[in-house]
């Protein structure tokens, strides 16, 4: 029996004991008024002490409340800072604090995954994992090239024993506490992320998959002056060894970075995540600030390619073209594009000047030359959005989100959250007039 199940029952206890805490009591037993959330309904003591028992709970966890965690952390830029704070220290302890594999389970994995004389392989390996993730841990290494015997550095990445039904059995149960989540952020739907999460989980736990996916990054953004793709040194279904890389955190450069820092981090994650579709034809799916690194050379180094969509016509067309028809003001246009989409009903009769002005603040981050994300913008689109009582989210419930588009919205507005955390100020419009099909530049 390995670590990971053994502690499954505990996990699943402490997952399903949160809504009989007094989060749980008071969020729950609101019966029928939760189900609308007016924000009125909800004290800030309610919701901070809600949010203090959620994540308290998720920083003692790995497997799925880990991943949930690491996916949920990139909206936490909407959340009112009271309540964000538990949330990053959580997530600092499920980033941090995860208890390490046994050593004899990763000499284990390694001799399952690379042969019995694994240890010739490497000129060293760290015992000690340099990091930890939702699957799987992190070693430092020397990996001995077999055919050319010349070294390199290396990370080492193991998968957890277990890992699979760890997660899953984790986003069951955390399917089950939407209602707390909005009871700390009114409108915040969590369902439709676990249920993606849910879909992915076969894809990240194929370590091979994931180096078929890096390799063709890394062949797409070969000596390229921005972004910095790690090589993939060795790959097996369980244990991925790839190029190390030094360089700043982005949890780092959030929390204690200067201007120039976040910004230049900013530009080229904005940068990456419109470029790699045309680039690469697949798109960097999991935008947490711990998949990416500021090098001392100025790129932007990215690591982890487990969660990727596959693209390979490059972003959809109508993206960059309903955009910039958008700016231009063209609300007829605009309305006959989402129509076509799937976005709108086609028989639904809808003010076409009314959805543009329900889209256009939307769009102020690519409206003029240079932008700067901030949390603050980012919670009034959210309270613009979410509040049951704007006109934003009555008009909101008369739109579509087809699932072709879905991944693509999730990962757009999961980079849209690292920008705001990042505060960062960089020429948006111009990189979508580079990288975006269909987006011509706007007068």
């Amino acid at each position: 029996m390995t670590d990971i199940p053994r502690r499954a029952v505990s996990r699943t206890a402490k997952l399903a004991a949160l809504p009989l805490g007094f989060a749980g009591r008071t969020v729950l037993g609101m019966g029928k008024r939760v189900t609308g959330i007016a924000s009125d309904v909800i004290s800030a003591e309610i919701q901070q002490r809600t949010a203090e028992q959620l994540f308290s709970v998720l920083g003692q966890l790995k497997g799925g409340a880990m991943k949930f965690g690491q996916a949920l952390s990139v909206f936490e830029a909407a959340l009112p800072d009271e309540i964000a704070a538990p949330y990053r220290q959580a997530l600092t302890k499920l980033q941090e604090a995860a208890p390490p594999l046994p050593v004899a389970s990763v000499h284990k994995v390694l001799a399952e995954q690379l042969g019995p004389d694994w240890r010739d392989r490497f000129v060293e390996f760290d015992d000690a994992p340099a990091a930890a993730a939702s699957i799987g841990q992190v070693h430092r290494a020397v990996w001995r090239d077999p055919e050319t015997g010349v070294s390199r550095s290396a990370a080492v990445k193991i998968q957890y024993p277990g890992a699979g039904d760890a997660l899953l059995a984790d986003l069951k149960q955390l399917s089950r506490l939407g209602g707390m989540f909005r009871a700390i952020q009114p409108g915040l739907d969590v369902k439709p992320l676990l249920a993606e999460l849910r879909e992915r989980i076969t894809e990240e736990l194929d370590y091979e998959l994931e180096a078929e996916s890096q390799r063709a990054f890394a062949a797409a953004y070969a000596d390229d002056p921005e972004i910095f793709i790690p090589a993939v040194l060795s790959s097996s279904p369980r244990v991925l060894v790839t190029e190390w890389i030094e360089g700043t955190p982005l949890a780092d450069i959030i929390r204690e970075g200067t201007e120039t820092q976040r910004d230049t981090a900013g530009r080229l994650m904005a940068t990456l995540h419109l470029s790699a579709p045309p680039r690469a034809g697949l798109l960097h799916a999991d935008p947490h600030p711990g998949n990416f690194r500021l090098l001392p050379d100025g790129r932007l180094g990215v690591i982890d390619f487990g969660a990727v969509a596959r693209m390979p016509e490059g972003t959809p067309e109508p993206i960059g073209r309903l955009l910039g028809l958008s700016l231009r003001g063209d609300a007829d246009a605009v309305v006959a594009g989402l129509r076509e989409e799937g976005f709108v009903n086609p028989t639904e009769p809808i003010d076409a000047q009314a959805l543009l002005d329900y889209i256009r603040p939307m769009l102020d981050p690519v409206a003029q030359e240079e932008f700067r994300f901030t949390r603050a913008w980012l919670r009034a689109e959210a309270t613009r959005l979410a509040s049951p009582k704007s006109p934003a989210f009555q008009f909101s419930r008369q739109l579509n989100l087809p699932p072709s588009y879905l991944l693509i919205h999730r990962v757009t507005l999961g980079s849209i959250g690292v920008l705001c955390q990042l505060e960062a100020k960089a020429p948006y419009r111009g990189i979508l007039e580079r990288w975006l099909p269909g987006f011509a530049p706007v007068a």
